[in-house]
C-alpha cells in the first residue's frame, strides 16, 4: 500500500499534485473499496454513529411532542412568528450548495481537484436537503395538510396560492433534491459494479448488482454514462444559483425592514457556498484522518477549498457592508433603526459574534501556512458554520422582534424544544453520513483511476 505524508508537497503543475503515493489501478480500487467491503469498521465510527443516533432519537421526541402540543412548544410569539425552524431551514439549504458546486460546476470547468471530494460532498447535499425539508413542514403547524403546497388537480377549484413563498420553496427544494439525487446516483453506478465484482458475500453481491443496473463497462455504457452525467451537471449548475435565490425571496418579498432588499439573492447564494464549503471541510478533515486518506485527499485539496471559502466569504462581507450602507443611504428611519438595533440592541452580541466568525477570523485564510495547517483549518470551518447559523438567526429573529410600533416589540427566547430540534437535525445529518461512509464508496473509484492514468501520462 502506498505511503502518505501529510506534510509532503506535490508538484505544482499537472494532475499528480492531487494524487500522492505510488498507486496502481488495483491499489486505488482496494484502498477505497476496503472501507466498505473488507476493512474493519473503526471504533470511532461506532462512537460517532451512537452519538448521532441518540440525537436522532432526540429529534423524534421533539417532533412527537410538537405534533401533540402544537408549535406553541417553541419560543415563537406574536412579533417573532419565524424562529429556529426557518433559521435552520435556510442554514441547511445553504450547506447543501457546496456539493452541487463541487460536482457540477467544477466538472464543467474541468477542475481535477474535485475528484477526491465530490462523492461525499454530493451525499452531504442530499442529507442537508433532507434535514432542511423537515422544518417548513413542521413550521406549518398542521403538517398533515402539507399537500396544500403541491399544485394538485383540485376538483373543488381551490388551488394553492402561487404567490406564496411556500409554493416557491416547494418547487425549488424538490427540484434541487431530485436533480442532486439523480446526479449522485448516476455517478455511483460504475463504482457499484466494482463493489459487485469485489464483494464476497452473496447479499452484498446481489445488492450492489441491483444498484449497478447491469453495468459491464462496455464502450456503449461509458458513452451513455458520460452523456447523462454531463447533462445532469448542466441541469444542476443553474440550481446552485436559483434555489437559494428563491429561498431569499421568502424574505425579500416581505415589506419588513432588514428583509425588503434586492441584494438578498446574490447575498444568500454567496453565503450558501461559504457555509457549504465549510461543512465539506468539517467532514473531509476527520475522514482523511480516520481512514488514512491523506494521499487521496491531499493538503492541496484542502487548500483549494479554503481558497473558495475565502473568496465566497469576501462576497458575504461585501453583502454586510452594502446592507449597512443602503440602510443609511435610503434615508428610511426604519431601515436605519433596524441596523442600529442589530448592532446595539438586545441581540447585538449575536451580530458582532457573526461578524467575528464570518469576516474577522476567516481572514487568517489569506495565509498559506494556515490553509495548509489541517487542525487550524478544521477549527476555522467550525467557526464559519456557527457564524453562518448566527447570520440566519440575526436575519430572521432580529428583524422581527421589534416591529414598527413599540407596542408590538417582544423578545424571542428559544425553548428546549427549539434546541432539541436543531441538534436532532444535526444528528440526523451525521447519522445518514455515517451510514453512507459504511455502505458506499466515499471517494469515486473510477474517477481516481482516470486521474491516476493522466498523472502517469504526465510523469515522463
Amino acid at each position: 500500500m502506498a505511503k502518505h505524508d501529510d506534510n509532503s508537497t506535490a508538484t505544482e503543475t499537472g494532475h499528480s499534485e492531487f494524487l500522492t503515493g505510488d498507486y496502481t489501478f488495483g491499489s486505488v480500487t482496494d484502498k477505497i473499496s476496503a472501507v466498505v467491503l473488507t476493512g474493519r469498521t473503526p471504533r470511532s465510527w461506532y462512537v460517532g454513529f451512537a452519538i448521532s443516533f441518540a440525537l436522532v432519537m432526540l429529534l423524534l421526541w421533539a417532533v412527537t411532542w410538537l405534533l401533540v402540543k402544537g408549535v406553541g412548544v417553541w419560543g415563537i410569539d406574536i412579533p417573532v412568528a419565524w424562529g429556529f425552524a426557518i433559521v435552520n431551514f435556510v442554514w441547511w439549504i445553504g450547506i447543501g450548495h457546496a456539493g452541487t458546486l463541487i460536482s457540477a460546476i467544477l466538472l464543467l470547468l474541468r477542475q481535477q481537484w474535485r475528484t477526491s471530494i465530490n462523492r461525499f460532498a454530493e451525499a452531504m447535499t442530499l442529507f442537508a436537503v433532507a434535514c432542511a425539508g423537515l422544518f417548513p413542514l413542521l413550521h406549518l403547524g398542521r403538517p398533515e395538510y402539507f399537500y396544500y403546497l403541491i399544485p394538485y388537480p383540485a376538483t373543488t377549484g381551490v388551488w394553492p396560492q402561487f404567490r406564496s413563498p411556500l409554493m416557491w420553496d416547494f418547487f425549488a427544494v424538490s427540484t434541487y433534491a431530485t436533480v442532486s439525487l439523480l446526479f449522485w446516483y448516476v455517478g455511483l453506478i460504475p463504482d457499484m459494479a466494482t463493489l459487485r465484482d469485489k464483494a464476497t458475500g452473496k447479499f452484498a453481491q446481489i445488492s450492489y448488482g441491483i444498484l449497478s443496473m447491469g453495468w459491464r463497462g462496455s464502450a456503449r455504457h461509458w458513452l451513455r454514462y458520460q452523456r447523462a452525467y454531463l447533462i445532469l451537471a448542466g441541469l444542476a449548475t443553474p440550481l446552485v444559483v436559483s434555489v437559494h435565490s428563491i429561498v431569499s425571496l421568502d424574505f425579500a418579498v416581505a415589506i419588513v425592514p432588514g428583509w425588503h432588499s434586492t441584494i438578498f439573492p446574490p447575498y444568500f447564494v454567496a453565503g450558501a457556498i461559504y457555509s457549504g464549503f465549510a461543512m465539506v471541510l468539517t467532514i473531509a478533515i476527520p475522514l482523511r484522518a480516520v481512514y488514512r486518506l491523506q494521499d487521496l485527499v491531499t493538503t492541496r485539496h484542502l487548500d483549494n477549498m479554503a481558497k473558495v471559502m475565502l473568496a465566497s466569504g469576501m462576497v458575504v462581507a461585501y453583502g454586510y457592508v452594502m446592507e449597512t450602507f443602503m440602510a443609511w443611504y435610503s434615508g428610511s428611519q426604519y431601515e436605519q433603526y433596524m441596523m442600529l438595533n442589530r448592532m446595539f440592541g438586545p441581540y447585538g452580541w449575536c451580530y458582532w459574534l457573526l461578524i467575528a466568525c464570518n469576516i474577522a477570523i476567516p481572514q487568517l485564510l489569506w495565509f498559506r501556512a494556515v490553509r495548509r495547517t489541517v487542525p487550524l483549518l478544521f477549527v476555522l470551518a467550525l467557526v464559519i458554520n456557527v457564524g453562518m447559523w448566527l447570520e440566519r438567526f440575526v436575519i430572521v429573529v432580529v428583524s422581527l422582534h421589534r416591529d414598527y410600533l413599540p407596542s408590538s416589540w417582544g423578545m424571542y427566547v428559544p425553548s428546549f424544544w427549539d434546541w432539541a430540534t436543531l441538534f436532532g437535525s444535526i444528528g440526523l445529518f451525521a447519522a445518514l453520513l455515517f451510514l453512507f461512509i459504511r455502505l458506499l464508496p466515499m471517494i469515486s473509484i473510477f474517477e481516481m483511476r482516470e486521474l491516476l492514468e493522466e498523472s502517469k501520462r504526465e510523469a515522463p
